[in-house]
């Protein structure tokens, strides 16, 4: 008697995001990860044009072709791995570095330090380990229950000086955002969340901002060099006190000196390097007189 032949099993179809990333996250290489992250970028940028554009059409085709790629959330977990501690990228590490002294302190005075992570994608990175540091995480789309799914521009700006940070953390955040105008705009909200008074008087780095950016944005940009960040976080009332560059990575550390904007300068998109090779990342300022 022949035997029959095993039936195939097929998988399913199923609408919306399919879980690929999820399913494979722990055997996507770097390579796959950064064009992941590369390709989000390019299609937000696209989309943003568009809308600024006013073209519908073109930014209804974007928004489908960001959703055919996973979205925000593909995203996130490209991010996620490409910030693991297997491949040495949570940038906290820096952070929790630069400020290992007035850390120190503020655990011999059994101090606690207030601290906003904007763009959170773990509970477990270096600076939640830290048993001093009170650790407040919010992100677009949460991927853990110890993360507040809000944007940061409609996080209410806190009420009295016991509500605010000693530091905000802006890891990868700023080059997400689409639109130079709103990425100066996010810095420009920065100082109403920092103390005025910190509750560790014995450091030089509080109230503090710590950011983060892909260092192309700062070392082949045709509209941001290094002096210009300075001047814009100047004109917000911070002075730099860190900075340290890697071949991905920019990371900077300012201290917030006064309460409120300090300038009314303006900052435009103006050509500060030219070459082709030169990227078009951008951050624009207009202040309040």
């Amino acid at each position: 008697m022949a035997l029959r032949p095993r039936a195939r099993k097929t998988k399913g179809i199923t609408h919306g995001r399919p879980p690929l990333l999820k399913a494979r996250s722990a055997t996507l290489s770097s390579k796959a990860t950064r064009s992941i992250i590369r390709s989000h970028h390019k299609l937000r940028k696209e989309h943003a044009k568009a809308v600024e554009q006013g073209d519908a059409a073109q930014a209804s085709d974007l928004e489908r072709a960001i959703n055919d790629k996973g979205g925000l959330q593909s995203y996130q977990v490209a991010s996620t791995l490409g910030q693991s501690n297997a491949r040495g990228g949570d940038s906290s590490k820096v952070l929790v570095e630069w400020l290992q002294e007035a850390i120190s302190n503020a655990r011999s005075r059994d101090v606690r330090l207030r601290m906003l992570e904007i763009g959170a994608l773990s509970t477990k990175n270096a600076c939640s380990q830290v048993d001093c540091l009170d650790v407040t995480r919010i992100d677009l789309h949460s991927q853990e229950p110890g993360i507040r799914e809000i944007d940061f521009m409609d996080l209410p700006a806190p009420e009295s000086e016991g509500q605010r940070y000693e530091i905000v953390s802006l890891s990868l955040v700023l080059n997400f955002v689409p639109d130079p105008a709103a990425r100066g705009a996010m810095l420009r909200r920065i100082p109403d969340f920092l103390c005025i008074d910190s509750s560790e008087p014995t450091s030089d780095h509080f109230p503090c901002l710590f950011l983060v950016l892909p260092l192309p944005c700062v070392a082949n940009s045709r509209y941001l060099t290094d002096g210009r960040l300075a001047e814009m976080m100047a004109s917000l009332g911070f002075s730099l006190i860190r900075v340290k560059r890697t071949s991905k990575l920019h990371y900077s550390l300012w201290k917030h000196e006064q309460d409120g904007l300090v300038s009314s300068a303006t900052f435009k998109k103006e050509e500060l390097r030219s070459g082709p090779s030169r990227n078009n990342f951008a951050i624009t300022m207009m202040m309040e007189s």
